[in-house]
């Protein structure tokens, strides 16, 4: 199973980019794992470059606002429910300033909040590896997760 993280931009916040390596390496202990960065000016250009990018089979989740809420626990086991649909790619999606085109909102598997809240999409980054680090070892039972 390999697992991608599509973003746009840059992450050019020094901490930042170094929390998001250090858990992107943990996971790759577990799944092949990649961090896809796109360049676009505007929601309907992001779309067109992210459809692009996947095969009709691979699985596309955005990380949204609108999208359904998990605990670590319950995103776990919903990752562990998609890897098992078969299919060989997950795509999870941040999107841009502007949000995601209708496109890309129709292509979409599902939609997932990592919070209610607004956050910088540099900082949504370091919190989503983070909590795809922490599903991996809930799904192997070990010890990180408390």
């Amino acid at each position: 199973m390999k697992i991608r993280l599509i973003v746009f931009g840059e992450t050019n916040v020094k901490p930042v980019a170094e929390l998001i390596a250090d858990y992107s390496n943990r996971i790759k202990h577990y799944y092949s794992f990649e961090i896809v960065t796109l360049k676009a000016t505007n929601a309907e250009e992001e779309g067109e470059l992210l459809l692009k990018k996947m095969s009709a089979t691979e699985l596309l989740i955005l990380l949204d606002e609108k999208g359904k809420e998990f605990n670590s626990i319950d995103f776990a086991s919903q990752l562990n429910k998609l890897m098992l649909q078969g299919s060989k790619q997950i795509n999870f999606v941040i999107g841009g300033a502007y949000g995601f085109s209708q496109k890309s909102y129709e292509r979409a598997n599902a939609k997932i909040a990592l919070s209610k809240m607004t956050m910088p999409h540099q900082l949504v980054r370091a919190v989503f590896v983070e909590q795809l680090y922490r599903a991996c070892t809930i799904l192997k039972n070990e010890k990180y997760h408390h």
